[in-house]
């Protein structure tokens, strides 16, 4: 994919502009009218914890696929119903280049199906984590699969399908919370605490502290999504030399395929003092208690707001060393 192929909205989606191409007209005029009608995140830590065997795992998938794909295309037509009655009149303005292209105020937009939790989905079914050889290529084969099928939507509805790694910063807890109280002995993420399932096809948040280790075991799979992944770089506190983010940034870009990578660090907010490298709770200089700020998947946001799963993610997260 070459630079001009990829359009990135909000914190991850990312978007691959050779499907547009494909339709004609090029993208000339036409090149920002595009995004996701919505996202449907397939739990996989619940499928891996009722099948039985591999064929009954993708079995399961297709399954919710299915369900997945005949929601998107329901909210295809009503998001299509509602802005040809002017309910949506700024989309009704700004798609009105595609409506005259192609009939459709929506055409140029993705149906976006996501996942969640395929580290937990391993344990629960292999008893192997996503860092084993193993468990990789079953994670693999499971990419793999879910682009197959939207390929095959694609094909059958005449729209354009992508895959994402779900930010799901409510999912991951939410989804857990209930598959613990439904299913007292599945595997979730957390060792202790709220229970919170592993986002997308990451790794554990406390696999690793060395970053390139965890960069050569994801390399392989952040790249199999065409609607949008994210690797994040925990620093734990703010890197002080330029220098090394420089070199950092440019190791990691010349050294991966991966598409999207943020360095990522920890800090603390003193109502006196501002900005405090690192998590203090309370200020060093004059005592004041602070908030602690750090990424929640997809944005930067005061721990104390995190809901009870991330909070536990966030107790149990390792932050990858540079020095």
């Amino acid at each position: 994919m070459k630079p001009e192929d990829a359009r990135s909205m909000c914190c991850r989606l990312r978007l691959d502009n050779r499907d547009l191409r494909k339709r004609g007209g090029g993208l000339f005029g036409a090149n920002p009218l595009t995004g996701s009608i919505g996202v449907v995140t397939i739990n996989l830590p619940r499928i891996g914890y009722l099948s039985q065997s591999r064929e009954e795992f993708f079995s399961h998938l297709e399954y919710l696929m299915n369900l997945a794909k005949e929601s998107l295309e329901i909210k295809r037509k009503v998001l299509e119903k509602f802005t040809e009655k002017k309910l949506y009149p700024y989309a009704h303005f700004y798609l009105s280049q595609v409506k005259q292209q192609f009939g459709q105020y929506w055409k140029n937009h993705f149906a976006t199906i996501g996942l969640i939790g395929l580290n937990e989905a391993l344990l629960n079914l292999l008893g192997k984590d996503i860092g084993t050889s193993e468990g990789r290529a079953f994670a693999i084969e499971v990419l793999d699969f879910m682009r197959n099928r939207l390929m095959d939507y694609q094909a059958e509805t005449n729209n354009i399908y992508n895959l994402e790694a779900t930010p799901a910063e409510g999912a991951s807890y939410r989804l857990a919370k209930i598959d613990r109280e439904k299913f007292p002995n599945i595997r979730s993420a957390s060792t202790n605490g709220e229970p919170y399932y592993t986002n997308s096809s990451q790794l554990p948040v406390n696999y690793t502290d060395d970053i390139f280790e965890a960069l050569m075991l994801q390399d392989e799979l952040q790249t199999r999504y065409t609607g949008g992944t994210v690797f994040h770089c925990f620093l734990g506190e703010q890197i002080f030399d330029p220098e090394m983010a420089k070199l950092l940034v440019r190791k990691i870009a010349e050294n991966f395929k991966l598409p999207y990578f943020t360095l990522t660090p920890t800090f603390s907010i003193c109502p006196n003092h501002g900005y405090i490298s690192g998590k203090l709770e309370r200020c060093p200089r004059c005592g004041a208690t602070t908030e602690v700020y750090s990424r929640v998947v997809g944005y930067l946001r005061p721990i104390n707001q995190w809901n009870l799963g991330k909070k536990t993610e966030f107790k149990e997260r390792k932050t990858f060393s540079f020095n």
